[in-house]
C-alpha cells in the first residue's frame, strides 16, 4: 500500500478534508482508492467488517463535504465511487458511526462536514404528512410501477420484511409466516371485522380472510396498489369479505374488532403520530387488539434522527420517520388506555429479507430496464436496498412486532 501522507500531499481542498477525517474512523477497514490510482487502508484491520470503495471522480470529496451521508449516497448513485459490496460499505459507516461527522444519528458533528444540511432538512420538513402530503409522499414511492416491485417481490407481493423463524424458508414461506404470526398475536376469529391500515398489495388482507374466515377492510392512499388488491381479491373469491378502500387512515369512522398495519406507521411521521394512535383507540373495540409492524430507530438516537434527515428520507420515502419503541409508547399512552403485551423484534429477518429482493432485483435488470427504468435508477435502488440491509444487520434499525390491548381484555 502506498504511503497515506505520501498521497495526501497536493491533494484538493474538498479530499483533505474527507481524508482527514476519515481517518478517525478506525474499526475494520476501509481500502480506499483514490481517483488517481494511489491506496489508502482506513482503520485498524480488526473484525470481520470490511470494505473497499474506488472514487471515481474528485467531486465524490466535494458531495461529501457539502452534503455529509446524503452527499455520499448520491455520490454513488451519479456513478462517483464504486465498490464490490455496497452493503459493507455502509456496515463499515455505521459500525464508526460514533466517529462519523456528517452521518445522521452521529454523535459527533463537526462544521466541515455535511455545510449545507439545512438544505435537506428543508425539503424534508416541506413534505408533512396531511392527508394531502401523505398522498403524495406515498404515490412518489408506491405509484412506480406494479410490474416493477413484482419483478423482485415474492408471488405473495409482500413488501415488508418476512419472518424467517426456522432455516431452510423462501421467502415466500416466510412472507406467510408473518402474516400468520400476527393473525396469532391479533387472536384472530371467524366473526371479526378486521381493519387494516396500509393494504400494500394486498397479500395480508387475503390471507386473514382465506385462513380465518374474518371480514377485513383495508385502506390505502396508494392508486396503483389499490388497482392490483382490487383485482387480487376478486380472483380469490373475497370480494364479499374484503374490502380495499382508497381513504386515509384520519378519514376512517365505525369500530373493530382488530387492527393491523404492518410497515405503514413509518409514514406517519412525528407531528401525526398521536393523531394516528388516538385513531387506533377510538376504531378499536373495547376488548380490540391492535398489531403493528413496525422499523424502529434505537430510542438513544430518535431525537437525533427526528431533527435530521437522511438520504432514504430524502430520496425514498419522503416524509417518513422511524419512530423509537419509546416514542411508540408514549404516544399510545398519550391518546388513549391501550398497553402493550407483546413486542418482537425480527430485525435480522429483514436484512434477509432486503438480500433476497437485492438478488432478485439484479436477476431482473433487462425486465426493469424493459419498464423505462434507467442505469441511474437501478444504482439508486441498489443503493437502497443495501443501505438498508446494512442497517438492520448491523441494528442500527430494528423491526418489531408490537401488539396492543386495554387493560381487563382477558377475553381476546
Amino acid at each position: 500500500m502506498a504511503d497515506t501522507l505520501s498521497l495526501v500531499k497536493n491533494n484538493s481542498f474538498y479530499q483533505d478534508i474527507v481524508l482527514k477525517f476519515l481517518s478517525k474512523m478506525d474499526k475494520g477497514a476501509l481500502y480506499l482508492t483514490l481517483q488517481n490510482g494511489g491506496q489508502i487502508v482506513i482503520g485498524n484491520g480488526e473484525g470481520s467488517i470490511h470494505a473497499s470503495i474506488t472514487v471515481n471522480h474528485e467531486e465524490f470529496y466535494k458531495r461529501l463535504i457539502l452534503f455529509g451521508d446524503i452527499g455520499f449516497g448520491e455520490a454513488y448513485v451519479d456513478g462517483l465511487w464504486d465498490t464490490d459490496n455496497i452493503t459493507n460499505v455502509i456496515k463499515w459507516v455505521l459500525l464508526n458511526i460514533d466517529n462519523a461527522p456528517g452521518l445522521s444519528g452521529s454523535k459527533v458533528q463537526t462544521l466541515s462536514l455535511n455545510l449545507l444540511k439545512w438544505f435537506n432538512k428543508l425539503s424534508h420538513f416541506k413534505r408533512a404528512n396531511t392527508v394531502e402530503g401523505s398522498r403524495k409522499n406515498i404515490s412518489e414511492h408506491y405509484d412506480l410501477n406494479n410490474d416493477f416491485f413484482a419483478s423482485f417481490l415474492d408471488p405473495t407481493m409482500t413488501y415488508s420484511s418476512a419472518y424467517f423463524y426456522k432455516d431452510g424458508l423462501s421467502l415466500q414461506e416466510a412472507q406467510i409466516a408473518k402474516y400468520e404470526r400476527l393473525c396469532q398475536q391479533l387472536h384472530l376469529k371467524a366473526t371479526d371485522h378486521v381493519l387494516e391500515i396500509g393494504s400494500g398489495w394486498g397479500g395480508n388482507a387475503i390471507y386473514m380472510a382465506q385462513k380465518y374466515g374474518c371480514k377485513v377492510t383495508s385502506l390505502t392512499i396508494s392508486q396503483e396498489q389499490h388497482k392490483w388488491a382490487v383485482e387480487r381479491v376478486a380472483e380469490a373469491g373475497l370480494s364479499d369479505r374484503v374490502s380495499i378502500l382508497i381513504k386515509d387512515y384520519r378519514q376512517m369512522e365505525g369500530t373493530f374488532d382488530k387492527i393491523v398495519s404492518v410497515e405503514m406507521l413509518e409514514a406517519v411521521g412525528f407531528n401525526y403520530m398521536d393523531v394516528y394512535f388516538k385513531k387506533c383507540h377510538d376504531l378499536l373495540k373495547k376488548n380490540g387488539i391492535l398489531a403493528i409492524q413496525v422499523i424502529t430507530s434505537p430510542d438513544s438516537r430518535y431525537t437525533a434522527l427526528r431533527k435530521g434527515v437522511d438520504w432514504i428520507q430524502k430520496h425514498i420515502f419522503p416524509g417518513s420517520l422511524l419512530p423509537s419503541v419509546g416514542a411508540i409508547n408514549s404516544s399510545v399512552n398519550r391518546t388513549g388506555d391501550m398497553t402493550m403485551v407483546d413486542l418482537k423484534d425480527i430485525g435480522l429477518d429483514y436484512a434477509l429479507t432486503l438480500k433476497l429482493w437485492f438478488d432478485a432485483f439484479n436477476a431482473n435488470l433487462s425486465k426493469v430496464r424493459t419498464l423505462g427504468f434507467d442505469d441511474r435508477f437501478i444504482r439508486k435502488w441498489n443503493y437502497y436496498l443495501c443501505y438498508c440491509e446494512a442497517a438492520f444487520e448491523m441494528r442500527n434499525i430494528n423491526v418489531m412486532h408490537l401488539v396492543y390491548t386495554r387493560p381487563n381484555n382477558t377475553g381476546r
